[in-house]
């Protein structure tokens, strides 16, 4: 029974990353771009956890860790493109100005 809910859910991953790319794609604004790419990103953690389950091994647990920070790291670089149009600023704080 367990093998066939981890196909199920591997199926249903799939197909929510296909909607996500569509959104990824069509999306009319930067904001639903970077929502649906930061979405891709947490289905494919799911999807690595996932076959991690079916193959019954913890070697993927890395693999997830580094999805979810990369994840992570590239939806608040991308949101903060999108506030200030520039990723890092050149020169120092407010403060030392």
């Amino acid at each position: 029974m367990i093998p066939i809910l981890l196909n199920i859910s591997l199926t249903i991953l799939a197909l929510a990353m296909l909607a996500c790319l569509y959104r990824l794609i069509q999306g009319p604004t930067r904001s639903d771009r970077i929502a649906a790419l930061d979405t891709i990103g947490i289905n494919l953690l799911a999807v690595v956890a996932v076959l991690s389950m079916q193959q019954k091994t913890e070697d993927y647990f890395e693999i997830v860790l580094v999805i979810g920070i990369l994840t992570f790291i590239g939806t608040t670089a991308l949101a903060r493109y999108i506030e200030r149009d520039t990723v890092m600023e050149h020169g120092g704080d407010k403060l030392d100005r």
